[in-house]
């Protein structure tokens, strides 16, 4: 099954905050890149569309002309408990640097770690695969498209970040 993956457009919070299940809002620079990522979609027929309830991703989901995309709480970006909307640099818990050591592992406080963000991506691929689908998309955040392609073994989890897909980015997997 070819799924395509699409990251929202770039979202209007200050550099350095801490964000991922915020419904946070976008840029006023929405309308310009949502144009090129569906200049990016064009021709290309897709048998279902899923996307993130958060509306950084629906906007863009309905902006390309898929105001109907089924929305799942599994495509939701990674929790980050109750460092949300903070700035890094302004958290204060003792555990963040156990965090940065290990967010593979390690869960944020009153959140969750990067693996638990996995399974919740894994777990949504799974029940995919067993669908009758030759193409879909799916418009959701950074981290769960780190973990789509973790999923189809084109990057390694731990290296996700060095591969993160830019704001209204197009990439293809195959499971």
């Amino acid at each position: 099954m070819e799924v395509y993956l699409i990251r929202h457009t770039s979202v209007d919070v200050p550099k350095g905050t801490c964000y991922g299940f915020t419904d946070v809002p976008l840029r006023d620079t929405f309308e310009a890149e949502a144009t090129i990522t569906k200049q990016n979609l064009e021709g290309i027929v897709f048998d279902c569309t899923f996307s993130s309830p958060l509306s950084r991703a629906t906007r863009l989901a309905a902006f390309c002309g898929f105001p109907d995309a089924i929305r799942d709480d599994r495509l939701k970006e990674m929790n980050m408990g109750n460092w949300e909307m903070l700035r890094f640099d302004k958290i204060s818990d003792e555990r963040l640097q156990q965090w940065y050591n290990d967010f593979l592992n390690e869960p944020t406080t009153g959140g969750e770690s990067f693996k638990d963000l996995y399974q919740r991506v894994a777990d949504f691929l799974d029940e995919l695969r067993t669908k009758n689908y030759q193409r879909i998309a799916i418009f959701a955040h950074g981290g769960v498209l780190i973990c789509a392609q973790a999923y189809a073994g084109i990057v390694a989890l731990e290296d996700g970040f060095d591969n993160l897909t830019p704001y209204g980015g197009v990439i293809k997997i195959e499971i």
